[in-house]
């Protein structure tokens, strides 16, 4: 990405801020939950296509161990390697349950934006709850 992409990745994330957390929704200062705020962002920063989900319900992640996450970043963006570290307007995977099931937006200063059930899109460090102690993946879009 280039340094207007991350920019405007990271404004429009921000813009998401407070929206309330509503799962599968995908509407700005209305509902959305963490798949859907990836897909709203980075399609209004230009940067991927309108992104359709399959049906998911809320807790697949704890019954299945299909990597639902990682096969729709799959179309859009690349893992970054152990050398890379994550820029803003990158994508935080963390493994809740049994496989990738919550997704982060990084901004600048080492903080996400991310939509969690209960407190809807906040800014965290993935070193304080809800985040912290779960495993992270990071993924840049290509």
């Amino acid at each position: 990405m280039t340094p207007e992409q991350r920019a405007a990745v990271v404004s429009e994330a921000m813009a998401w801020i407070g929206t309330p957390y509503h799962h599968h929704a995908r509407i700005r200062g209305v509902g959305v939950d963490c798949a859907q705020i990836l897909c709203a962002v980075y399609e209004a920063a230009g940067l991927v296509p309108h992104v359709e989900t399959d049906h998911y319900p809320t807790d697949w992640h704890l019954h299945r161990s299909d990597e639902r996450y990682i096969g729709w970043l799959q179309r859009y963006a690349r893992p970054l390697a152990e050398n890379e570290a994550p820029q803003p307007g990158d994508i935080a995977l963390f493994r809740f349950g049994r496989c990738y099931s919550h997704g982060a937006i990084h901004v600048p200063d080492g903080l996400l934006v991310h939509s969690y059930i209960r407190r809807g899109v906040i800014l965290s460090r993935a070193t304080e709850e809800p985040l912290q102690g779960h495993p992270a993946m990071h993924w840049t879009i290509t």
